[in-house]
């Protein structure tokens, strides 16, 4: 197996929304804001070269959405999906899987691009993975989450025929099931406190567990328990899985591969007096 991380461009969130009920004060000490009171974020996805499958984790914002539309998030950086996918010997056409945790525009916006007056895959030769948990609720969004579910991002990867879900069953909205071995060394966990049945792979690689954190801890900051997005539909409920999670995290030694922080790429963690705490940070290279 070889992993590969996959800048695909920066992009700025409103500094209070990706923090929630931590006052300011503290959080812009970590993460400094700019005069609009945005901070910068990454979109890094991973590519998992493994057994016959070049799968890809998320892709990034896209570019179909015109200027007004990305003038709200200030894109910048000199990294695109193309280029990192080229920077290690590959292209889009080489892709056999695209795994979406979710649907969020920042996560799946380059799953399609136009195509004349329409839209096509942009990855030709791939399947796209989802669960219909989480379909439903993004193709059906509620008030909340409505605007960064995108029509345009979303229904041409079924129209096309390259959509298969991945096989989950729960008894409740809040079960947060494994799914064992959807590809070799690789399982999923099903969380929902973010949004519906949002999916975070656990790959086995080089004798560690790495785990492709997507938006259950978007940077080492929100290590904290009360340190939650205010973009998360079930606040409460996602202390309690990133407080599963941590715990489970810093007995195993897993390393965590975060996709939205713009200066690490991994981290571990550890048990303090004060719970669970940011232990170390690296880059995935470091691995071996």
């Amino acid at each position: 197996m070889n992993l590969y991380p996959i800048d695909t461009g920066l992009f700025k969130l409103d500094g209070g929304a990706m923090f929630g009920v931590v006052p300011k004060p503290l959080w812009s000490k970590l993460h400094p804001p700019d005069e609009k009171n945005l901070c910068t974020w990454a979109m890094r996805c991973l590519l998992v070269e493994t057994d016959g499958h070049l799968i890809l984790i998320d892709n990034g914002i896209g570019d179909k959405q015109d200027a007004k539309f990305f003038g709200h998030y200030d894109l910048h950086g000199d990294d695109t999906l193309d280029k990192s996918l080229a920077k290690h010997g590959f292209s889009k056409d080489d892709i056999t899987d695209v795994f979406l945790t979710h649907l969020h525009f920042d996560h799946c916006g380059g799953s399609i691009v136009r195509q004349g007056d329409g839209f096509a895959p942009a990855f030709k030769n791939a399947t796209y993975w989802s669960n219909t948990y989480h379909w439903e609720w993004a193709t059906k969004p509620n008030a909340r989450e409505k605007a960064s579910f995108l029509k345009e991002n979303i229904l041409p990867i079924q129209e096309s025929g390259q959509l298969k879900f991945v096989d989950v069953e729960r008894q409740q909205p809040t079960d947060t099931p494994y799914v064992k071995e959807l590809f070799p060394d690789m399982d999923v966990l099903l969380v929902n406190g973010h949004t519906d049945a949002m999916m975070i792979p656990h790959i086995r690689y080089k004798g560690r567990t790495l785990v492709y954190m997507a938006d259950l801890l978007p940077s080492v900051h929100h290590v904290p328990l009360p340190w939650v997005m205010a973009y998360d539909t079930r606040p409460l409920l996602t202390m309690q899985e990133k407080s599963a999670f941590l715990e489970r995290a810093a007995d195993a030694h897993f390393t965590l591969f975060l996709e939205h922080d713009s200066v690490n790429q991994c981290a571990t963690v550890e048990r303090t007096d004060k719970g669970v705490r940011l232990a170390s940070t690296h880059r995935l290279a470091d691995l071996g």
